[in-house]
């Protein structure tokens, strides 16, 4: 066994030393970087650059409106990827080009995307004027607070069909004959997902969960493509900051803002490994 593993790592050497190079070393290099003041001597101030980042409003705005994106568009994308999944597997093999459709606005292009976007939800676009047929007024959907739902739908229009993808690989694992069993007993089909298929896919189910909170922390792409470098309040998010921060050269705020996000991420990740392991040890 030892000398199987010596003979692959030469085959995985030029591996890791990209990832070394490319990622270790740059990542304690910023962390360094955030530790010093930026003059030509390059001092080391400790936590100063954090207490300044912490307590700039503009900061503290991006990072409520981060997380409060995230928390809209996570979770909603893990269920409804869900749901999908789950009408998708059961319509087979009738739903073959439904299952692969769903990862063409996956694979379109974003600015593309985004001229098509601003054309529906403009004040006299195909949304307002549906609103208008259903007796309410037209909305201003590309000013103040009520930017945030093309932002939303986008980002969900976008990741819905990869996630599918992923749920369906793993439904198409489970055996059919539990279904069958469970149909004879009476069970209908919310009572099947919530009590077969779901804890079959604990695993996928929680990798899905995390990629949905990966994507939307990068929200930041449909944010800018919408709102601009400077979008209006409500949707000034974080990576906005960092964006504008490395825009003026400074580059001790853009890392320490990085720092202090990577910190509460890696802890939300490790919160969410715990509950993965004690909701596994229940099932079992």
């Amino acid at each position: 066994m030892y000398r199987k593993k010596r003979l692959v790592l030469p085959f995985l050497l030029p591996g890791l030393i990209g990832i070394i190079v490319f990622y270790v070393a740059p990542f304690f290099g910023g962390v360094w970087y955030s530790l010093t003041d930026g003059s030509f001597e390059n001092a080391f101030v400790g936590l100063e650059n954090y207490s300044k980042v912490w307590q700039n409003p503009m900061f503290q705005l991006g990072l409520k409106n981060t997380m409060e994106l995230s928390l809209i568009c996570a979770p909603s994308l893990f269920l409804l990827s869900f749901l999908l999944s789950l009408l998708l597997n059961r319509i087979r093999p009738a739903g073959g080009f439904f299952r692969s459709s769903v990862l063409l606005p996956y694979l379109m292009p974003s600015s593309a995307v985004l001229i098509i976007w601003l054309l529906w939800f403009d004040y006299g676009g195909p949304v307002n004027h549906l609103i208008t047929l259903l007796g309410g007024n037209r909305v201003l959907w590309l000013q103040g607070a009520e930017l945030r739902m093309p932002v939303v739908l986008l980002f969900l229009w976008k990741n819905l069909g990869f996630c599918v993808i992923i749920y369906l690989a793993a439904l198409q694992a489970i055996p059919v004959s539990l279904y069958e069993y469970a149909a004879l007993e009476g069970a209908g089909f919310i009572r099947q997902a919530f009590s077969i298929t779901l804890p079959m896919i604990v695993p996928t189910a929680f990798l899905v969960f995390i990629l949905s909170f990966v994507n939307a922390f990068r929200i930041f792409k449909e944010v800018y493509f919408i709102g601009g470098a400077y979008p209006e309040e409500p949707l000034y998010t974080l990576q906005n900051y960092m964006n504008n921060m490395y825009g003026k050269l400074n580059y001790q705020n853009v890392t320490t803002a990085a720092y202090i996000f990577a910190g509460m991420v890696f802890a939300l990740f490790g919160l969410l490994f715990f509950l993965q392991n004690r909701a596994q040890r229940g099932l079992n």
